[in-house]
């Protein structure tokens, strides 16, 4: 009986039956589907998370933008305006001093913080003994109340029975109504302010300066370079992204600028102090004028986010 002739496979058909064929996963397909698997899981956990941010963030948003196109009313009555509340704006000579105000406040507010944040927090990155006390003792103005802050040093700044004013008739000077003059007001209502915040950026600032490696400076050191040179040509750049960040979280802080201006001066003298968040205060709670006040604070946010850009495109970006 002749056998059966065994049976040959030519090239193709090996070619043609894959691995799906042969009925084997292809390589590399159960990871893919298993990292999906587990983003999908990792979205679910998040997704509660996501939800509320999106609901209690931009869900303002929106509604401030769709309120400051309106004329709403306190009983809860509401007319469509378009552009109005922002031509409104415009025109209005308050809203521009409210500006001036909030530009020379930040001027002077952001560089006087962040310089005291960076020349503390280099003081303590040298300081060896009792590090975390010092610490401790800068940071403490920081969470303590703005309005106690503010009450403190409108005491200080008192032009008959202040501490200044009591050091400077010592040395025959004053006495000086700080918070009565207005060149002087904003420089003292931002001194109080960088007293009482400074020491989040210091901590920030701190923790970027014990990041740097030691040994590029030991090398600069070894090659003659002085303490100014180091920190010019080796912190400084290696600071810059940690920089830019306390840069933008200040500058957000000058430009909402509104408790100590109400509890030292109430705005005053002559609205010397009047920033733009106490305009969005009173516009809002006191003359119920809501439409309005939500554009004054899309305005503050058009002017946050344009200056935070100019920031990064100075110190943002990596050389």
């Amino acid at each position: 009986m002749p056998s059966a002739a065994p049976a040959t496979t030519s090239p193709g058909d090996t070619a043609g039956r894959g691995p799906a064929a042969s009925g084997t996963s292809p390589p590399g397909g159960g990871g893919r589907a298993r990292r999906r698997r587990q983003a999908r899981v990792g979205l679910l956990f998040a997704a509660p998370m996501l939800l509320l941010f999106v609901v209690f963030r931009f869900g303002p948003v929106l509604g401030a933008v769709f309120l400051s196109m309106t004329d709403y009313r306190l009983n809860g009555e509401w007319t469509f305006i378009g552009l109005d509340n922002y031509t409104r704006l415009g025109g209005d000579d308050l809203f521009r001093e409210s500006l001036t105000v909030t530009l020379l406040y930040v001027v002077i507010f952001v560089p006087l913080t962040v310089l005291l944040s960076l020349a503390t927090a280099a003081m303590l990155h040298r300081v060896v003994w009792r590090r975390g006390l010092f610490r401790g003792i800068f940071f403490l103005p920081y969470v303590t109340s703005i309005v106690l802050a503010a009450v403190i040093w409108k005491w200080i700044y008192d032009a008959e029975d202040g501490l200044v004013n009591g050091l400077l008739g010592l040395a025959s000077l004053g006495p000086v109504d700080f918070l009565g003059r207005g060149e002087l007001v904003l420089p003292s209502i931002a001194l109080t302010s960088a007293w009482k915040g400074f020491g989040y950026s210091m901590l920030i600032l701190l923790a970027g300066l014990q990041a740097i490696p030691r040994s590029f400076t030991e090398a600069a050191m070894i090659d003659g370079a002085g303490p100014w040179q180091r920190f010019r040509h080796i912190t400084l750049p290696l600071l810059r992204p940690v920089l830019f960040f306390v840069l933008v979280i200040e500058t957000i802080t000058a430009f909402q600028v509104f408790d100590a201006m109400y509890v030292m001066t109430g705005g005053g003298p002559v609205r010397s102090s009047y920033s733009l968040v106490y305009m969005l205060y009173d516009s809002g709670f006191k003359f119920f004028d809501f439409g309005y006040a939500s554009a004054i604070g899309l305005v503050i946010f058009v002017f946050v986010l344009g200056v935070s850009l100019v920031q990064r495109r100075f110190l943002g970006k990596e050389d």
